[in-house]
């Protein structure tokens, strides 16, 4: 009735949805170039990133040390339109009640060709700090993620994949990490069972 790891499988190694996170951010490295926003921290363009030129932080909120910019993805005028050539955006729009408007912002500021990498969860558990302070309030699929990216940049311009099978959706909710499953089992693929989606979607000219 318990999870053996309460912390996501940090206790035991590197999270189950962390891999499946990585292995898609990674997968699109050349998309990562020239002025770039990433959410938190610039962890994934200091990875993956290609020619980058320039990178900016987003927070929500005050107080992030490498925040460059703060506000809100539902509501932020104070981003200039056509700005960036990339967005990186990895487990933050469950966290944003408007998600539409989020995604009507990311395509607002991104350049002409510029591409949005993001994940978002599946089958999880609800993240404590983050729901008290910003609320938790959708969990996706892939059907879901790719209406609403078609809604803001047309179908045609959206790509998704899903990661996660009904051993690694236990494993992930128990807080298993990636080391205590085989390789064959954590990359397997089962559609029913979706612990992370993963969108790529690029702004027409």
């Amino acid at each position: 009735m318990t999870p053996i790891d309460a912390n996501w499988g940090f206790e035991r190694g590197t999270p189950l949805d962390r891999v499946y996170v990585e292995r898609f951010v990674g997968s699109h490295a050349k998309d990562i170039r020239g002025h770039v926003l990433e959410i938190a921290a610039h962890d994934y363009t200091s990875r993956f990133g290609n020619d980058v030129s320039r990178v900016d932080v987003l927070m929500a909120t005050e107080g992030n040390p490498q925040a460059t910019i703060v506000a809100d993805l539902a509501d932020a005028p104070q981003i200039p339109d056509d700005t960036f050539d990339c967005a990186i955006v990895t487990q933050t729009l469950q966290f944003v009640y408007d998600v539409r408007a989020a995604f009507a912002t990311l395509h607002r500021i991104l350049a002409p060709d510029g591409v949005l990498l993001a994940t978002v969860p599946g089958i999880t558990k609800i993240s404590p700090p983050e729901d008290e302070l910003f609320g938790e309030w959708w969990h996706f699929t892939s059907r879901s993620v790719r209406r609403l990216a078609g809604e803001a940049f047309g179908e045609e311009a959206v790509e998704v994949e899903a990661f996660g099978n009904v051993l690694t959706a236990a494993g992930f909710l128990y807080g298993l990490a990636a080391s205590d499953l085989g390789a064959e089992e954590l990359h397997a693929r089962d559609r029913l069972y979706e612990v992370i989606v993963g969108l790529r979607a690029v702004k027409a000219r």
